[in-house]
């Protein structure tokens, strides 16, 4: 079992939905206690309760990154100064872009794993094992299990399959990704500042671990 987290606070996602309502820094500044006690300080206890947990799962280190609400605006047009939601990866620490996410956003707590758009020699390797009829097989079972069982299917995807590999390849939807994560939320605002909370994680985190395994061992660093 995941060890002891309270559930983020009942003021959390209020707060986000607040400050996406009032998404200036003059406001910010003066609920920034409000920040601490219910979004800052929350999500470093979820960290340092979950990366443990999720090492053992995963059965190899992770790097865990607690995002930043404030936004760099500097090449946006969108001048807002912060990001009405909280993210956290936890990423393979061999590098890869391979990992584990949670978010808490103004509506929903949200999980997935996967890797997000690839480029490269990882992009190569990705596509290279597709196209392997076992390997490629194994992960379209994978994403059709993970399908069925209610997670959203995403990744960074090209209109057509991308050569050498042949418009009608049998996996030539997995081929056109050049990413692939999957999600799972809940919109429970008593479960999400609950304990239970870990327990929704556990059962999220172990559903995703096929797919974190595949691509780690089919895009290594």
């Amino acid at each position: 079992m995941i060890g002891d987290f309270p559930g983020f606070p009942p003021e959390a996602m209020p707060f986000l939905r607040d400050l996406k309502a009032h998404n200036e820094r003059d406001w910010f500044n003066g609920h920034r206690d409000v920040y601490e006690t219910a979004i800052r300080g929350p999500a470093e206890a979820f960290v340092a309760t979950m990366r443990p947990w999720l090492e053992d799962l995963a059965d190899h280190p992770l790097a865990a990154k607690v995002y930043r609400l404030h936004r760099d605006v500097r090449f946006s047009k969108d001048k807002s100064p912060y990001n009405a939601h909280l993210h956290i990866g936890f990423s393979d620490a061999t590098g890869g872009g391979r990992g584990f996410y949670a978010g808490l956003e103004t509506e929903r707590f949200v999980l997935g794993a996967g890797m997000f758009e690839a480029s490269g020699a990882t992009l190569d390797a990705f596509r290279a094992a597709i196209d392997d009829p076992r390997e490629g097989e194994a992960l379209a079972a994978v994403v059709a299990d993970l399908a069925t069982a209610g997670f959203r299917i995403d990744g960074a995807e090209l209109k057509r399959t991308p050569a050498p590999y042949a418009a009608d390849h049998p996996r030539a939807d997995l081929l056109r990704r050049k990413g692939l994560t999957a999600w799972r939320e809940t919109t429970n605002a008593g479960l999400i500042s609950s304990p239970a909370l870990m327990e929704f994680c556990e059962e999220t985190f172990s559903a995703l671990l096929p797919l974190h395994t595949w691509l780690r061992e089919a895009t290594p660093a």
